[in-house]
């Protein structure tokens, strides 16, 4: 046998150990955010375990143990001569501040649904199918909506929407939006909120999903601006629209191209459609350069190619699809103008736009 390189094999116990304590924090992460300790030592300057039990009525011998625990993963400073641990600015912008751009506290709550769905994902790997996103741990979805909060209100709305070519005067003058693949609504509700004379029908198959995002509508004073309706892409009611928007949803479906083709069926003239995607390169060995790649594949392995596979057409593009197939489905849909738009304020989206 040949002898092993015991460098190679120290990197890889290095490489391995470190993504274990990676796996390991991330709990600890989500009981920061449950017991409010971020929004706690945001702005707070330097504090003591017992200072922070103080503040949040909280056992200070559990929090002393999981200020240690996150301090030493490099969430928080730690000052030795005090015993006072901080939360920097920058970080409370990431883990304490639902509003911030940069918000990734969403994201840790959904790892819950990954870990308890591991067990049918195994099943599929050995048998074939898959499952939808409304089969999952109720984690995943409201994971989803929260995560994608700060990107859809500063990109979705604020920069890409805007970025359509024509489209602002015409939702500013009562345009109609087809928002596919909505899920439990977010986007459909955060277009009609910016847009308060366009008519935005969300379309999803999850009969749970859509029920939740007819309740949030009603909670957000939105009843008759926005409406819901179960229905699979391909096949959804109404036409005329002015703007078909897949909002992170194309990969999903089993037939994208159908999909594609239908919505452009149902574009009013001069209508165009809205496609954002995860980033992701054209060629696999590009990705690895892509700092988003490591969580995609990983979603895609346990979430979107198994909702693609469980659905007529099975496709599986997967969550890394990169433009130039999706290009593809949208040309052979005969959304034969496609361009890039808005590159500069979507780090880690792809943006099209689509037309006839």
């Amino acid at each position: 046998m040949t002898p092993l390189d015991t460098a190679a094999v120290d990197e890889a116990v290095g490489t391995v150990f470190g993504d274990l304590g990676v796996n390991c924090t991330a709990p600890l992460i989500v009981l920061g955010d449950r017991l409010g300790l971020f929004r706690t030592l945001a702005g707070a300057g330097p504090l003591t375990s017992a200072e922070i039990a103080d503040r949040t009525g909280l056992v200070e011998r559990y929090v002393r143990e999981w200020l240690r625990g996150v301090a030493v993963a490099g969430y928080l400073g730690y000052d030795a001569a005090t015993d006072r641990f901080t939360l920097t600015d920058a970080y409370a912008a990431v883990l304490a501040d639902d509003a911030a751009p940069t918000s990734l506290i969403g994201v840790f709550p959904g790892l819950q649904a990954l870990w308890a769905d591991l067990d049918h994902v195994e099943g599929f790997f050995r048998t074939g199918g898959g499952m939808g996103w409304g089969d999952h741990h109720p984690a995943l979805g409201a994971a989803q909506e929260r995560f994608t909060r700060p990107a859809y209100l500063h990109g979705l709305i604020a920069e890409w929407i805007p970025a359509v070519d024509g489209i602002v005067p015409k939702l500013d003058a009562g345009a109609t939006v087809a928002d596919l693949g909505c899920g439990r609504g977010l986007s459909s509700i955060l277009i009609a909120q910016r847009w308060p004379n366009a008519r935005v029908t969300g379309f999803d198959p999850d009969d749970a999903a859509i029920a939740h995002a007819r309740s949030a509508a009603a909670k957000a004073g939105m009843d008759g601006r926005v409406s819901f309706e179960v229905a699979e892409a391909a096949t959804y009611p109404g036409g005329g629209y002015d703007m078909v928007t897949f909002t992170d949803s194309l990969h999903d479906m089993g037939d994208p191209r159908g999909a594609a083709a239908h919505a452009r069926a149902s574009l009013a003239e001069d209508g165009t459609v809205l496609v954002v995607e995860p980033l992701a390169a054209d060629r696999f060995e590009d990705d690895f350069a892509n700092p988003y790649a490591r969580i995609g594949y990983a979603v895609s392995t346990l979430v979107c190619t198994p909702s693609s596979l469980a659905q007529p057409g099975a496709a599986a593009l997967g969550t890394m699809a990169g433009e130039a197939r999706l290009r593809d489905v949208l040309t052979a849909a005969g959304l034969t103008r496609v361009r890039r738009i808005a590159q500069d304020s979507a780090p880690f989206n792809i943006i099209l736009e689509a037309r006839p």
